[in-house]
């Protein structure tokens, strides 16, 4: 399940569909918004990278 995923502390890699292609990004979890379905995920350049949770194909 994807949340249970969600759950570990530290870096993560996200696949996720975006404008009909996969794409793959590394980071730390930021904040998560159930009520908009999005998750925002900070990468290793402090960037804020905002994911819908239906595109998230798997976390590892």
């Amino acid at each position: 399940m994807i949340l249970n995923a969600l759950r570990k502390k530290g870096v993560i890699t996200i696949s996720y569909y975006q404008n009909g292609s996969l794409q793959t990004c590394k980071g730390r979890i930021s904040n998560l918004n159930l009520y908009e379905q999005t998750l925002s995920l900070e990468d290793e350049q402090h960037n804020i990278l905002s994911i819908r949770l239906s595109g998230i194909m798997g976390i590892d």
